[in-house]
């Protein structure tokens, strides 16, 4: 059962000893919420948010304007900016904050969960929001939430400032809302109308899915319940302000969702979320997803089952739906490999090798505005672009693939070449020796032998490294 610690975390690194009840080590991480093992500083997201409109409109309203005829003053000035507002920074801090969970804390499990909830939530590369908010938003609204239920999942994640933010739910107004007069038409030069990005992403990928069958009047429906649900805005403050219910934007009347009708105001999301979180679709769902992370590509009904009851049992509350998991991940092991996407394979490379990774938190702390981030600074994002999977820059709103064939090409398994050989560059001196990675591979897999016979082959320890980390055990848990 070794292959266990790598499936539901990032394996045993070679200075812990290998638990004794691989299934209970497990289950007994995901109850409590522990402090940030990260020793360094912490950015609140209402203090980066200052920074990400600092950077932006100072660029859109300034330097655009004051340079537009000579870019290369505009480039300098710009870059004056970047660095007095933190953009080529706060990406590696989170991202940091992020391994150092996977690789440090004693909760692995929970961050590896932390990880699929970040993704299932997925805010897309869009203005800017990666160099500065949806780190911090991991951070407050999902790992919280992790022993929470569900539902307050769902709510808190719906009405975060990031999300209302990324799916444009402050430009939505309702056609019938008190704020769709002449003022409005004026202003705008047009009629008010609503924008129905966040209640269709609500609807596709954070609760029942398609296989729901709602429709196109469901999407807009719901989309008018969520009117007046924005974030706070000025010309001197654009997008800096705490989210709040503009009822001025809401649509007036009742509103009908899969066949249920809602009345208007502040509490009918709430009251919707409740309704599509209890849908026996979205319980699927939640499950398919889980399964698809820890285990297999197309997880069976026999396999979803035991989260879909667990689901239903505890009204979603989500360790008993994270122990169901677990445990059917635990039965299924010896069953199915799932392939690494490349963010897991490497924190497991850097857990493993004993890399000095991430950066140090006095690294990081010596980070000052106004300076250029050193290269080490600045690693982490460079880092995780390179490999291929940025977590907070997915290219859509379902966030990064967990299918296994979207992470299987010639150009990313050369890019784990690459990086598997580069990491023997910062790993600890006192490693490189054939013991140590006869300890890695005791700890870790079922076939020791096997493997260390493949090793083997190459006298060099930075060849065995690459060798190891690009296995084809390795490359699967």
């Amino acid at each position: 059962m070794k292959n266990f610690f790598r499936k539901v975390a990032f394996g045993i690194s070679p200075n812990e000893e290998v638990p004794s009840d691989p299934l209970n080590w497990a289950l007994n991480q995901v109850d409590e919420i522990p402090d940030f093992s990260w020793k360094g500083k912490i950015y609140s997201e209402k203090e980066l948010r200052k920074h990400y409109r600092d950077w932006v409109y100072g660029d859109r309203k300034v330097l655009r304007k004051k340079y537009k005829d000579n870019k290369t003053l505009y480039k300098t000035h710009k870059d004056i900016l970047r660095h007095k507002t933190g953009q080529k920074f706060w990406e590696s801090l989170e991202i940091s904050i992020r391994h150092n969970e996977g690789i440090n804390s004693n909760h692995p499990v929970l961050a590896k969960l932390w990880m699929f909830w970040g993704n299932f939530f997925a805010i897309s590369e869009k203005d800017f929001l990666a160099n500065y908010s949806t780190g911090a938003y991991q951070r407050e609204i999902i790992r919280p939430n992790l022993n929470q239920s569900f539902e307050k999942m769902v709510y808190d994640v719906t009405t975060s400032w990031a999300m209302i933010h990324h799916l444009d739910n402050s430009e939505s107004a309702g056609p019938k809302s008190v704020t769709a007069g002449e003022e409005w038409r004026r202003r705008k030069k047009e009629p008010a109308t609503i924008n129905e990005n966040h209640g269709r992403e609500l609807l596709e990928l954070h609760t029942v899915s398609p296989k729901a069958g709602y429709t196109q009047e469901d999407v807009i429906q719901l989309a008018y319940i969520m009117t007046g649900w924005q974030h706070r805005w000025s010309k001197q403050n654009l997008e800096t302000g705490n989210v709040w219910f503009n009822s001025e934007y809401h649509q007036r009347g009742k509103k009908t969702v899969l066949g249920k009708e809602y009345k208007r105001g502040k509490k009918a999301l709430a009251a919707v979320i409740k309704d599509l979180v209890n849908h026996p679709n979205c319980r699927d769902f939640v499950a398919e997803r889980l399964c698809r992370y820890l285990i297999t590509d197309e997880p069976t009904k026999d396999m979803k089952q035991p989260i879909i009851d667990a689901f239903k049992k505890s009204d979603g509350h989500l360790p008993e739906i994270h122990k169901a998991a677990i445990k059917v991940a635990f039965d299924y092991n010896d069953k199915f490999k799932k392939f690494q996407t490349p963010e897991n394979w490497f924190i497991q490379v850097a857990k493993l090798g004993d890399l000095e990774w991430p950066p140090s938190p006095e690294t990081m702390d010596s980070f000052e505005l106004g300076v250029k981030p050193t290269k080490k600074q600045r690693s982490p994002e460079r880092l995780l672009r390179n490999i291929g999977q940025h977590p907070y820059r997915a290219k859509q709103p379902n966030g990064w693939s967990d299918h296994s064939d979207d992470w299987i090409s010639p150009e990313l398994l050369i890019r784990r070449l690459v990086y598997a050989k580069l990491s023997h560059s910062f790993s600890k001196m006192q490693n490189n020796n054939e013991m140590y990675y006869q300890n890695i591979v005791e700890k870790n897999f079922d076939n020791p032998d096997k493997i260390m016979k493949y090793l083997n082959q190459k006298s060099r320890i930075v060849e065995k490294q690459t060798l190891l980390f690009n296995h084809p055990e390795f490359l699967r848990s």
